[in-house]
C-alpha cells in the first residue's frame, strides 16, 4: 500500500479518537471524510505555497537578472519590490480577455487551464519529505512522466487554437522540443530506477544520504555524467532559455501565446514558474539527497533522545521540517541556477536545439543507462567513494602487515 500523508498523520497521538468521536457524530464510519479533509487541505496548501513560489519566482527572475546586468530590478511596490508580484496579479485580473474572432474558442479557453492542471497534479509526488507528501506512488516517476506532458500538450493547443501562423508556430516548436527532450530526460530517470530498483521517490531518496558524498550526483562517473543530462533536459521541457525557442519574442512576437491576454496568459506563465521549482525539486530528490539531512537528523531521534517523555510523533515532526528545509534549500539552488543560465546563454537556434537533442544528449543517456547497470553488476551498487575506501583501507593493511 502506498503511504500518504493521511497514513502519517494517523500516527498522531488523538487521531483514532477524533476519528471514533466524528463517526458517532456522523452515525456513520467517518474515515472516508476524514481522508477526503486532510488530502484536501494539504492539497490547498501545497497548491497555495507552489503558487505563491510561482510569483515569488518572477520577482527572483527580475532581481536576479538585475543583479547579472548591475540594476536595481523592481523596488517600488513593498519593501524592496517584493510585493511586485501582487501588482502584476492585479494588473492581469483587470485586464480584458480578448478572444480572436476565427480562434477555436474551446480548445482556447482550455490550454491554459491545462497548463496548470498538468503542473498542479505533478505535485501530488514531489517529495517535500519523508511525511509532508500528499502520496508516495510505488509508481511516482512513472506518474510524474505521465502527467506533466499535458503542459506540452497544452503549449501546442494554445498555439493551434490562436488561429494565428506566429502562434501556430510556437506551438509546433514547443510540442516538437518537448517530445525530443523527453526521450533523454527519461533515460536519464530510468538510470536512477536502475540504480535503486525502485520508481518511488521516496525510495530513491532514501537510497541516498545527507552528505554529498552519498548523493547519486557523485554515486559512479555514470549519474554524475547524467545530472547534467537530466539538468540540460528539464531546461528544455520547461521551455527555459536558452531552449526558449517557442517564445522567441524576436521570430514569433511572443510565441504560442501571443493572443493569449490577462488571466489566461497568467496561467501560463504561473504553470511556467511552478513547473520549474517541480523539476528542480526531482533533480534534486533523484541526484542531490532530497529531503536527506545530515547526520540522521531527519529522522527526528535526536529530539526523542533529548526528551524520553515525549511522544515519538514530535521528534518525527521536527525532522519532517528539517527534511522539508533541505528539500526546499536544494530546490531554491537549482531554481537560482536555472534563472543565471537564462540571463547568461544566448537562444539557441531550432537544428542545433535538435542536433543537441539527438545527437549528444539522447546517445550519451542511453550510453549512461548501459553504464548504471553495468556499474551495478560489477560492483554490487557500491559508490565509488565506497570502493575507493575499501582499496585504501586494503592498501594501508597490506604496508601494515610489512
Amino acid at each position: 500500500m502506498n503511504e500518504t500523508i493521511v497514513s502519517y498523520l494517523s500516527q498522531a497521538p488523538g487521531f483514532s479518537m477524533a476519528v471514533d468521536g466524528l463517526s458517532k457524530l456522523l452515525g456513520f464510519d467517518a474515515t472516508g471524510v476524514v481522508t477526503f479533509l486532510i488530502f484536501l487541505v494539504f492539497s490547498l496548501v501545497i497548491v497555495g505555497a507552489l503558487s505563491a513560489v510561482g510569483g515569488l519566482g518572477t520577482y527572483a527572475e527580475r532581481k536576479i537578472s538585475a543583479d547579472l546586468q548591475m540594476r536595481q530590478g523592481p523596488n517600488r511596490v513593498g519593501p524592496f519590490g517584493i510585493l511586485q508580484f501582487l501588482a502584476d496579479g492585479v494588473k492581469m485580473l483587470l485586464k480584458e480577455d480578448v478572444v480572436p474572432r476565427d480562434a477555436d474558442k474551446f480548445m482556447f479557453n482550455l490550454a491554459p487551464m491545462m497548463a496548470l492542471v498538468g503542473v498542479f497534479m505533478s505535485l501530488a509526488v514531489v517529495p517535500f519529505s519523508s511525511g509532508f507528501t500528499l502520496t508516495h506512488l510505488n509508481v511516482g516517476v512513472f506518474y510524474l512522466v505521465g502527467v506533466s506532458s499535458l503542459v506540452g500538450v497544452a503549449i501546442f493547443l494554445g498555439g493551434y487554437a490562436s488561429n494565428s501562423k506566429w502562434s501556430m508556430l510556437g506551438g509546433m516548436r514547443g510540442a516538437s522540443q518537448i517530445i525530443s527532450y523527453e526521450v533523454p530526460v527519461t533515460l536519464s530517470l530510468l538510470a536512477i530506477v536502475v540504480m535503486t530498483g525502485s520508481l518511488s521517490f521516496k525510495g530513491i531518496t532514501e537510497a541516498q544520504g545527507g552528505l554529498p558524498h552519498q548523493w547519486f550526483v557523485l554515486h559512479n562517473p555514470f549519474t554524475f555524467i547524467g545530472f547534467f543530462i537530466l539538468f540540460i533536459g528539464v531546461l528544455a521541457e520547461t521551455n527555459r532559455a536558452p531552449f526558449d525557442l517557442p517564445e522567441a519574442e524576436s521570430e514569433l512576437v511572443s510565441g504560442y501565446h501571443t493572443e493569449f491576454t490577462g488571466m489566461k496568459f497568467a496561467f501560463f506563465a504561473l504553470a511556467e514558474y511552478i513547473e520549474v521549482f517541480v523539476v528542480c525539486g526531482v533533480v534534486a530528490a533523484l541526484f542531490l539527497g532530497g529531503y536527506q539531512v545530515p547526520f540522521g537528523l531527519g529522522t527526528g531521534e535526536f529530539v526523542n533522545k533529548l526528551v524520553p517523555a515525549a511522544h515519538p510523533m514530535i521528534g518525527k515532526q521536527v525532522g519532517n521540517f528539517l527534511q522539508l528545509g533541505s528539500f526546499v534549500t536544494k530546490t531554491l539552488l537549482l531554481y537560482y541556477v536555472v534563472i543565471w543560465i537564462r540571463w547568461t546563454l544566448p537562444r539557441m537556434r531550432v537544428d542545433s536545439l535538435m542536433v543537441l537533442c539527438w545527437k549528444y544528449l539522447t546517445p550519451i543517456a542511453l550510453f549512461n543507462l548501459i553504464g548504471c547497470a553495468v556499474w551495478l553488476y560489477l560492483f554490487n551498487g557500491k559508490s565509488m567513494w565506497a570502493i575507493l575506501g575499501k582499496v585504501i583501507a586494503s592498501a594501508s593493511a597490506g604496508a601494515g602487515g610489512h
